[in-house]
């Protein structure tokens, strides 16, 4: 592999150098250079793998954003179960971003009607399947359009398994088309809400309140022709109750104020000898009034003098009843006499605040039956169950 490099004329003391061995050695030397390059190449990409894939690898895309849950009268549609993850979710569903509907617990597998049938309209499908998130474009026939001036409608299959937005409306293009009267879309009110999805003329919506506030104002909402709304919008102010009522015999457990807000609680008591009837607790109620008040009932003094009662399962003189009274809504029965067969029965009646009735047909024995023929009483007198055993 000698070659001649140069050659210098003979009239200036030719020389013929020939550098064949010095060709080699700068060949030798590159080859050399290159093996080093290799080497090291293959050592950095040992030393990069050493270090992990996060340096060869792109960064992963940013987790995919999902719009806030819409209120009712924004999205005009029921929504799933809300969630975060897919733990939040019953079995078979996952957490999924649901347009309008914002995170949800939904059915991937389940389908959208498929195909539909709008009048004058074209529908292609634009994914694999109707499932969940897949998108169908849907556009008039020949000789139609839609109504709003649209030429192409997109629309993504939903949590609840339906196409999302409204059928387009087709018509004839030798129709005249008329853009449809709408109001201003209302604001929500401060702690309330409007439901109703259009704005059309004609239309309506309804104004509610949420819990603990009261609606002063219109509640429900017409568009006009002329494309306002009829009445102003309505507000919402805390509910408040009145000064709880005074309890006869009784008394209440609360700081006295003037005025008390929903979902506020008081107590009552009654006084010694009076029982409660009806619950201790009492509500300030979203409504603005108070939940049902107790009262507080007096017990009952047993009528009857000079014969045994009936009270509690046992046969008893007034006297040795506990103070000769019984409690509100205790029973007492009294004993009747029965003249044809010459025997008694009992009828029960029960106190009531205070008033404990005798039975029509019962009849005070005299003092004289009472201290001289006790055994006559009708209370000691044979029962007329007994000659029926």
């Amino acid at each position: 592999m000698y070659t001649v490099l140069w050659q210098v004329n003979q009239s200036h003391g030719v020389h013929l150098i020939d550098s064949a061995m010095a060709a080699e050695n700068s060949i030798r030397r590159f080859v050399k250079l290159t093996d080093i390059m290799k080497m090291a190449h293959r050592l950095n990409l040992i030393f990069l793998i050493f270090l992990g894939t996060k340096i060869v690898q792109p960064e992963a895309q940013e987790a995919e954003s999902c719009p806030e849950r819409a209120g009712p009268s924004e999205r005009g549609r029921g929504c799933p179960k809300a969630c975060l993850q897919d733990q939040d979710c019953p079995i078979r569903r996952k957490c999924l971003c649901d347009g309008e509907c914002g995170w949800s617990c939904v059915t991937p597998a389940r389908s959208c009607p498929w195909p539909l049938s709008s009048p004058h309209s074209v529908s292609l499908l634009l994914s694999p399947s109707p499932s969940f998130s897949a998108l169908i474009e849907v556009s008039c026939q020949e000789g139609f359009m839609m109504a709003d001036g649209r030429q192409v409608v997109i629309r993504r299959c939903q949590g609840d398994r339906h196409w999302s937005g409204e059928d387009p409306f087709c018509v004839s293009v030798s129709e005249p088309t008329e853009t449809p009267l709408t109001c201003p879309a209302p604001g929500q009110i401060e702690n309330g809400f409007n439901s109703g999805g259009r704005f059309t003329a004609g239309a309506t919506i309804n104004y509610t309140c949420n819990p603990g506030f009261e609606l002063h104002g219109i509640s429900q909402n017409y568009c006009q022709e002329n494309q306002t709304w009829k009445y102003p919008e309505p507000t919402c102010r805390l509910v408040h109750c009145s000064p709880p009522l005074e309890l006869s015999h009784g008394y209440l457990v609360a700081v006295q104020r003037k005025q008390y807000e929903a979902g506020e609680v008081i107590y009552y008591l009654c006084r010694k000898g009076f029982l409660l009837d009806g619950s201790n607790r009492v509500v300030c109620q979203s409504n603005g009034t108070w939940s049902p008040t107790p009262f507080c009932r007096a017990r009952c003094a047993i009528p009857a003098q000079r014969s045994r009662v009936l009270y509690n399962g046992q046969k008893l003189w007034p006297y040795e009843v506990q103070g000769g009274q019984v409690q509100h809504g205790e029973g007492v029965s009294f004993y009747c006499r029965d003249e044809a067969r010459r025997c008694s029965y009992t009828i029960q009646t029960e106190c009531f605040d205070g008033t404990l009735p005798l039975p029509p047909c019962y009849d005070e024995p005299t003092w004289l039956q009472y201290k001289l023929f006790t055994n006559r009483v009708v209370s000691e007198i044979k029962h007329c169950d007994e000659g029926n055993q």
